[in-house]
């Protein structure tokens, strides 16, 4: 039947190939550039002016994004100062358990000879994107004053 494909033709390369890299490559990649900007904010204070550049959304407007402060927040973590990281972006402080979970479960599952179909559903998605939305609402309200950085 003409248009019809039920299979690789013959003289055609098959669509599946084997990977160039190891399984482990890209998640190892991605953890090395992570442990290298968390080392970058460890050792460089983005309080001292100079060294980050500044958010855009709030040169622009005035306001402050969902991510305001959220720099500081990872160096005052990386710091030991739980308090002044919750004061500079307590989203970011809260979301850093549920990114490192949603890496874990992302390694494992390019690892695994047995693929899951691990990942992001579309509700926990919307929540997050709810969350962060509010988040930047709030944070702007003279009632969330106090999630400002």
């Amino acid at each position: 039947m003409p248009g019809h494909r039920s299979g690789p033709r013959e003289g055609r390369p098959s669509r599946s190939r084997p990977r160039p890299w190891p399984a482990a490559a890209l998640p190892a990649a991605v953890a090395a550039v992570a442990l290298l900007g968390a080392a970058r904010l460890a050792l460089v204070d983005p309080a001292r002016p100079g060294h980050y550049p500044g958010c855009p959304v709030l040169w622009a407007t005035g306001r402050y994004c969902p991510g305001c402060g959220g720099l500081r927040a990872v160096h005052e973590l990386l710091h030991g100062s739980p308090s002044a990281a919750l004061h500079a972006n307590a989203l970011v402080v809260l979301l850093i358990p549920v990114a490192l979970l949603v890496y874990a479960r992302w390694t494992r599952d390019r690892i695994s000879p047995r693929r899951s179909r691990g990942g992001i559903c579309r509700g926990q998605l919307a929540v997050g994107m709810v969350l962060t939305v509010g988040f930047g609402v709030l944070r702007n309200l003279p009632a969330g004053s106090f999630l400002a950085p």
